[in-house]
């Protein structure tokens, strides 16, 4: 019968890690092949590991192979990939056949042809960039999916939805500025001028990217009115903030008032479903005061207004009842590199953990908050949401590990 060694535990509870448990790692670490595709879609700019993070996973033992020119849009060089030890190339199957693929949008029907059984995958799971289909391919093949919005880190948290909320809650007053300034009906400044009545905007939500826009908004002294359905995530958001903002429930009467008197509206509720819920309907833009705009942040979910549509950068508005909507669904992209930093910076200690347990079926064991992050795992949907969503059946993921052990 073994006994624990009491300086072994004291060395844990402070998060060393102990002659046996770095022999188990030793023993038990794994390079992962990982493979970064180019984008196919015109208007997504981001790559998933920067250089940097390219030259730190090589130096502990994995093997990166880019397809030519995959970074350009991020503003970086394969040369900077190449110098980081990554290897470059044109054969598209050599990319996508890595036990690791990482991109940014979801696989294509036709990128899927390509990866071979068993692999693993990370990539958005939005719902406008997944179908029954692509659900049917990957479990064919029984490719481990991972969506970069169910992935949790040990908190609860979602890391990657928090961080590009983060970036595109920054982004969303320098938008909403350059449109309404050149709007045809009279340029509007986002801002308070003296002597001018300032601009109004409705918040509806109250993650990061509300919080990012009402630090920006109320330092320019813009009204802000702050709508959301949860009161407890109203009052963390104005601790967070630490100063004055005016929050109300979405069910208030006030709401429409507010909508009706507001020069910008933007829509950020977002779904722990994958859908968000659609509170604005048609009739209720069609009585926005004309030139009012809409960003609807969450579109990417489905969108929080009846009038929303998918657009893109290339043509990032459209106008509906004269009010100007705004519903890309990357805006990250805008800023790819910064973006791309982001991202990879959370890809990097996912990776390189599960090289030191094993690979990325090993990590599987290490904890629920990873397994959050599959929805395709050995031929089944094993996300609830995912299920519903493309009407699939769910299979439990731990009856399926246990079933493997």
């Amino acid at each position: 019968m073994s006994t624990i060694n009491p300086f072994h535990e004291l060395l844990a509870q402070q998060g060393i890690m102990p002659m046996e448990a770095m022999s188990w790692t030793k023993q038990n670490a794994k390079s992962i092949q990982i493979g970064l595709p180019k984008e196919s879609s015109t208007y997504e700019n981001r790559i998933s590991l920067s250089p940097q993070a390219v030259q730190l996973l090589v130096a502990n033992g994995h093997e990166l192979i880019m397809e030519r020119g995959a970074a350009d849009r991020a503003g970086f060089s394969d040369a900077d990939y190449l110098l980081a030890g990554a290897s470059v190339t044109d054969q598209i199957q050599e990319v996508w056949q890595c036990g690791l693929v990482l991109k940014i949008n979801a696989p294509t029907i036709e990128e899927i042809s390509h990866m071979k059984p068993g692999q693993a995958f990370v990539a958005s799971a939005a719902k406008y960039q997944l179908s029954g289909e692509s659900i049917d391919q990957i479990n064919a093949k029984k490719i481990m999916a991972i969506g970069l919005e169910y992935v949790e880190d040990n908190g609860g948290g979602l890391p990657f939805v928090k961080s590009m909320a983060e970036i595109a809650g920054q982004m969303v007053m320098p938008i909403a500025s350059q449109i309404l300034s050149a709007s045809q009906g009279g340029g509007i400044l986002l801002g308070n001028v003296t002597g001018v009545s300032p601009c109004r905007i409705v918040l509806l939500g109250s993650g990061n990217v509300v919080e990012q826009v009402a630090r920006a908004a109320w330092h320019a002294g813009i009204q802000v009115q702050v709508f959301d359905k949860d009161i407890y995530k109203l009052q963390r958001l104005k601790q967070s903030l630490g100063f004055p903002l005016v929050t109300q429930v979405i069910d208030s009467e006030n709401l429409p008032n507010a909508l009706q008197e507001s020069n910008l509206i933007v829509g950020a509720l977002r779904s722990d479903s994958g859908v968000t819920p659609c509170i604005i309907t048609e009739e209720m833009v069609s009585k926005l005061k004309p030139g009012t705009l809409i960003m609807d942040v969450c579109i990417d979910q489905g969108g929080c207004f009846e009038t929303s549509e998918l657009s893109h950068l290339g043509k990032p508005t459209f106008t509906k009842y004269g009010i100007t909507h705004y519903c890309v669904p990357n805006i990250p992209s805008l800023v790819a590199q910064t973006a791309s930093l982001a991202m990879s910076n959370l890809l990097t200690s996912f990776i390189l953990k599960a090289g030191k347990t094993g690979g990325i079926e090993e990590m599987l064991w290490q904890g629920k908050s990873f397994m959050k992050g599959i929805y395709c795992y050995q031929g089944h949907v094993t996300n609830g949401h995912m299920g519903k969503l493309f009407k699939k059946a769910v299979k439990d993921i731990q009856l399926l590990l246990l079933s493997r052990s």
